[in-house]
C-alpha cells in the first residue's frame, strides 16, 4: 500500500497555483469551471475528466450543469490539497482546455 499523501502548507499550495492558470483554491479545494459548447460537449468533458481521475487513482467532485463543468480537486486521504491534486488538475487542463470547451 503506498504512503499516505501529505496535505500541502497554504504556502505551498498559494506558489504551485501560480502554474496553473482560472483555478482557485475554494473551500480548501483546487476549483475551476469550463465553459462548453453545450450540453454534449459537457459530458465529453466530464467524461474526460472520469478517465483522467480514474488512471491517476482520483476522485474529484464535479458539478455537471448544461454549460459547464465545475471541478473540485481536494486528497480526501490526506485531508486537504496535496500534490496529485495539482499534478490531475493539470492533466485535466491539458486535455480539456484545448480540446472541448469554448
Amino acid at each position: 500500500m503506498p504512503p499516505k499523501p501529505v496535505p500541502l502548507s497554504a504556502t505551498e499550495a498559494a506558489v504551485k497555483l501560480t502554474d496553473l492558470p482560472g483555478w482557485t483554491i475554494v473551500d480548501g479545494m483546487l476549483t475551476k469551471s469550463y465553459e462548453t459548447n453545450g450540453w454534449p460537449f459537457t459530458m465529453l468533458v466530464v467524461g474526460a475528466i472520469a478517465f483522467l481521475a480514474e488512471s491517476a487513482d482520483h476522485h474529484p467532485d464535479l458539478v455537471v450543469t448544461w454549460p459547464r463543468v465545475t471541478v473540485k480537486l481536494s486528497s480526501h486521504d490526506a485531508g486537504g490539497l496535496t500534490s496529485r491534486d495539482f499534478d490531475l488538475a493539470r492533466k485535466i487542463d491539458e486535455t480539456v482546455r484545448t480540446r472541448l470547451i469554448k
